[in-house]
């Protein structure tokens, strides 16, 4: 019992700092096997994850850690990803989630099926970004009266709308701004390369073997939070 609490923590303290664990990787490979081989290691990483509010994936024999729905803990606030983007206003991170949402959508070739891209353009996305703010800004009933919040649907779909395309400094490939679509666009991006969910090349975007395990999974979840949130959800993502 003891050796298999101490195997636990192991496996435990390797998916805290980001990392994954996997069969494939000769660091991790001993921590995959005893996860799957040993019922009480199992139970014991499981039942952690379920008190801390943290969940586990699985893709191409390897399995990732993140943070559950409202954990302020282990997740980030909104505050922190304003601070990490370098965002200042509700309606602008509210535009990253957005932004994010579609980069997504567009991994997927369709609505109905899990098959994956090999990668998105930025353009694509901002395309995409235009076409659905576009089609919900133009919804009467979005702009309720009770619709005056900076993090509303009205908000975002008039920050994006009075943005420029571009501007001179989006000519610098990885340059991320709130002063263009592009600007935030690459911002978002930027961060989900940080997290390791996409790899970006050349205005590209890559999906990732965590992109994979969390995306197809955690998203598939709680993708609609992102409308919960604009409609006056809690405060923190």
């Amino acid at each position: 019992m003891e050796k298999s609490l101490e195997k636990a923590l192991d496996i435990y303290s390797v998916l805290a700092t980001g990392k994954s664990i996997s069969s494939k990787d000769k660091e991790t490979s001993e921590l995959y096997n005893a996860f799957y081989a040993d019922t009480e290691v199992y139970d014991t990483v499981m039942g952690l994850l379920s008190r801390l509010n943290l969940k586990l994936y699985e893709y191409n024999e390897s399995i990732f850690l993140t943070a559950g729905t409202g954990n302020k803990v282990f997740g980030y606030t909104n505050d922190d990803l304003k601070k990490t983007m370098g965002l200042r206003l509700n309606k602008e991170l509210y535009l990253v989630f957005f932004i994010v949402y579609e980069m997504l959508l567009q991994f997927y070739k369709t609505s109905d099926t899990y098959q994956v891209k090999d990668y998105v353009r930025i353009d694509e996305i901002i395309d995409a970004v235009n076409k659905d703010l576009g089609r919900i800004s133009s919804d009467a009933s979005v702009y309720s009266e009770d619709d005056i919040g900076d993090s509303s649907f009205k908000a975002v779909a008039l920050l994006w709308d009075g943005l420029p395309p571009m501007i001179s400094e989006d000519k610098d490939r990885n340059k991320a701004s709130r002063g263009s679509r592009m600007g935030y666009v690459k911002l978002a991006s930027n961060f989900m390369n940080g997290e390791g969910v996409f790899t970006i090349v050349d205005d590209r975007l890559y999906p990732t073997d965590r992109f994979h395990a969390i995306a197809e999974n955690y998203f598939e979840d709680n993708g609609s939070a992102i409308f919960a949130e604009m409609n006056g959800g809690e405060d923190n993502a």
